[in-house]
């Protein structure tokens, strides 16, 4: 179902609001640490080939070439679904103040870049309110010359936790480590 042009104006304008208030409030740059510490309050900016709206379920499905900025993160993917709440006590009220993206699926070739590192996958999950990316299927996520493959990787925005994980028994996370190489960080930082 396509979207009216009345409603499509107010999702795209949601787009726009910040998400959800119950993200931490993040004391270090993504650009510093990678994406440690990256603020998902801040504006979501997606473009696409194509935007399908079902109101009634709460989901906006971009498709072909999509492309997410949220300050120093981008996402591209060949497909994401957006799955948004409205906030307050009155379900009727529409408009962005009454909206939040809660969660971003993303599918095919799936690549999410920072200034100092990348992750690609087959297919990844954004929680916006809680702060965590899941990549699934074929991740590599590199940092500088260092290299890590697996099958997932869950990522914690706010604590910068993160853990690889290989798939069955006999799947095997790999990591390269180039020790000695110039692996300087924006701001000066090395690692």
């Amino acid at each position: 179902m396509i979207a009216p042009r009345g409603v499509l104006a107010v999702f795209l304008l949601l787009l726009a609001a910040p998400a959800s208030t119950h993200a931490q409030d993040a004391g270090s740059s993504a650009s510093s640490n990678g994406l440690a510490g990256h603020d998902s309050r801040q504006p979501i900016e997606i473009t696409s080939d194509t935007l399908t709206v079902e109101q009634n379920k709460q989901i906006a499905t971009f498709a072909g070439n999509v492309d997410a900025i949220q300050g120093d993160m981008k996402l591209r993917a060949d497909r994401l679904l957006v799955h948004y709440a409205q906030n307050g006590q009155d379900a009727a009220a529409s408009g962005p103040e009454n909206n939040s993206i809660r969660m971003i699926e993303a599918f095919g070739r799936v690549v999410i870049t920072s200034p100092a590192e990348s992750a690609q996958g087959s297919e990844g999950v954004y929680d916006v309110a809680g702060g965590t990316l899941q990549l699934s299927g074929n991740v590599v996520l590199t940092r500088g010359e260092n290299v890590i493959r697996g099958n997932r990787l869950d990522m914690d925005l706010n604590s910068g936790l993160s853990t690889v994980s290989g798939g069955q028994k006999s799947e095997r996370v790999r990591a390269l480590f180039t020790p000695g190489g110039n692996q300087a960080q924006p701001g000066g930082q090395n690692r």
